[in-house]
């Protein structure tokens, strides 16, 4: 199995995860669902994530994770594209949802690694769908049901 995780820093946070645990919950998430994959998660700061929301969502805010897949590529199948999720903003929400930090971390990876395969939370059905996935996978991390 070859799943490559390039991992970027361009955070001043401090409460960041180290690239193995964040390479841990992104080849746990992907375990049975691919065998190979590559994609880049890059962890930043407010300014950069509220560049990029308003550049391709139309938002001028932070949000906590973005995904931009790669989409069909012949040349490279296993090529997924790129999660950014924001540090101060995991952190925080970590902190108002009463959630332990590392278990909110690996919730965003696992979220954006769904969205790079294509699943969604736009309707109620494929909420569902994902958000199940979501909680076994981080069942499987031993960190509970973030919805609860």
């Amino acid at each position: 199995m070859a799943i490559t995780v390039n991992v970027q820093y361009a955070s001043r946070c401090k409460d960041k995860p180290d690239k193995e645990k964040i390479c841990y919950w992104a080849r746990t998430c992907l375990d049975f669902m691919r065998e190979d994959a590559e994609f880049t998660i890059r962890i930043v700061d407010e300014e950069e994530i509220s560049e990029l929301n308003k550049k391709w969502r139309g938002f001028n805010k932070p949000t906590n994770v973005l995904s931009f897949p790669a989409g069909d590529n012949p040349v490279s199948p296993e090529l997924l594209g790129d999660i950014i999720i924001c540090a101060p903003i995991i952190i925080k929400e970590a902190a108002e949802q009463h959630k332990e930090l590392d278990a909110h971390w690996a919730h965003m990876v696992i979220h954006g690694i769904l969205h790079l395969l294509g699943y969604d939370h736009i309707n109620n059905n494929d909420a569902v769908k994902m958000e199940s996935i979501e909680i076994e996978k981080l069942k499987f991390l031993n960190y509970p049901d973030p919805y609860e």
